[in-house]
């Protein structure tokens, strides 16, 4: 493992994900806030710390990383993605686990676009006979 920091790039439905993955003591910087302060929420916490759960590389890699778009939920999918991504360039004898658990592959799912002489995408207005 090199001695210098790795940048990846994670994406989930509208949000990027800027990572720089570096040798630390496994502290996690969001736009400059901690997980907590940035995410609130202890699912999106866990989420986050999948890549290093299922690598075994807990409290080894320093995180900072930027996001931006979408909202917390697709940028803590984007986040998830590029640290995996990073991880892989740190170590890339990581890539066949990370792999099988299906973090290095990018979400494609995203919201449906609204549709003319519609409610939402699909959903139509209303019928009233009278």
């Amino acid at each position: 493992m090199a001695e210098t920091r790795v940048y990846a790039t994670g994406k989930r439905k509208c949000a990027i994900a800027r990572v720089w993955l570096a040798p630390g003591d496994g502290t996690i910087t969001i736009n400059g806030k901690t997980v907590m302060e940035y995410f609130c929420r202890r699912t999106l916490e866990a989420l986050i710390q999948q890549p290093f759960a299922a690598t075994r590389s807990e409290g080894r890699y320093s995180i900072f990383a930027k996001t931006k778009g979408g909202g917390i939920s697709g940028q803590a999918g984007a986040l998830r993605h590029g640290i995996s991504k990073a991880l892989v360039e740190a170590d890339p004898d990581l890539r066949t686990v990370l792999r099988r658990n299906g973090f290095l592959t990018r979400d494609p799912r995203v919201k449906e676009s609204k549709k003319y002489g519609r409610k939402r995408a699909r959903r139509g207005f209303q019928f009233s006979k009278r």
